[in-house]
């Protein structure tokens, strides 16, 4: 007959101790029996995705976590994840802000606004070109000072921080075209404003703009396109600017540049504009004498007519008596 062997238990124990000591005893065995188990798999699971993921993959990670550092499966795959959504958020912003790309890559911003003002192309023209006013009507231009007829040096406020930049008018043709680029510590510019008469009494304005910025609130602005809104903005105020101002001793500057360099100066394009409206009224009384005497011309033709009719009758009544 077998014996049967029992393990001696203290004295005083009672058999509910007993039990509760059996319980955790297998509850203890269970739970490692299953956490080995799960370690063979994601061991196994991370073995094979070794070659895949390099070492980077979620599953690999996991597996290291778990088996290297004894965290519980769940806490180690939350983890990961978190990981790998930090890892493409901070990507997706140096992407954003030119960082993680090729070196010297920056993304540009391209801006096109048109306004139509109600006033001669050369007013409108004029107006434009008295850049020292716009610190009046813009939002956050603070001073404009030229130096030259080519360089002007801009100051403007932006939020809390001080902007400062220089422009150099690359070519300028009056009532048609400003071309110019800009060099600030925070960005360059690149930019075309021309004016197109609609009617003698109406013209169109278009800018175009091409912005690289540089610096952090910069490149922040250009994900939100806030260039775009001031340019907008700046032109409808330069809208109402231009609509609402007396035009009486208003003189913009006449001069000509190509390639940065002054071609005509100010006071001979003034000069040619003043040939040019000459030239225009003598057309105009030109056409008025041709007109005239083109009248004249068929008046005496008529005159002429007439008075033929008139002997015609004469002499058939004289026959008739």
């Amino acid at each position: 007959m077998a014996k049967t062997e029992s393990k001696s238990t203290p004295a005083g124990t009672s058999g509910m101790d007993q039990l509760k000591e059996q319980l955790a005893a297998f509850a203890s065995a269970k739970g490692q029996q299953m956490a080995d188990r799960a370690g063979e798999k994601i061991s196994g699971l991370a073995q094979g995705l070794g070659d895949v993921g390099d070492g980077n993959s979620t599953l690999l990670d996991v597996g290291k976590r778990v088996l290297g550092e004894g965290e519980s499966p769940v806490k180690a795959f939350l983890g990961a994840k978190a990981g790998d959504v930090k890892d493409k958020v901070v990507d997706t912003v140096k992407g954003a802000f030119g960082g993680g790309g090729k070196a010297g890559s920056v993304k540009v911003t391209n801006i096109v606004e048109v306004i139509d003002v109600g006033k001669p192309v050369r007013t409108v023209y004029d107006r434009w070109t008295q850049l020292e006013e716009f610190s009046s009507f813009t939002k956050g231009v603070q001073s404009v000072s030229q130096s030259d007829e080519v360089e002007s040096d801009w100051k403007a406020k932006i939020a809390f921080s001080n902007r400062s930049w220089k422009a150099t008018v690359q070519e300028q043709v009056p009532d048609e075209r400003i071309v110019w680029n800009s060099e600030g510590g925070k960005g360059t510019t690149r930019g075309a404003v021309s004016f197109h008469e609609l009617t003698p009494d109406l013209t169109r304005v278009v800018a175009v703009v091409e912005y690289y910025p540089s610096g952090f609130f910069e490149k922040t602005g250009n994900i939100w396109r806030a260039q775009g809104r001031r340019l907008r903005l700046d032109l409808k105020h330069f809208l109402r600017y231009a609509t609402l101002s007396d035009d009486e001793e208003l003189e913009g500057w006449r001069g000509e540049i190509r390639d940065g360099e002054v071609v005509r100066s100010h006071e001979e394009g003034l000069e040619d504009d003043e040939n040019d409206g000459g030239d225009e009224d003598d057309e105009d009384d030109a056409d008025a004498d041709d007109q005239y005497e083109d009248d004249e011309d068929e008046e005496e033709e008529e005159y002429d007519d007439g008075d033929e009719d008139e002997y015609e009758e004469e002499d058939e009544d004289e026959e008739g008596r």
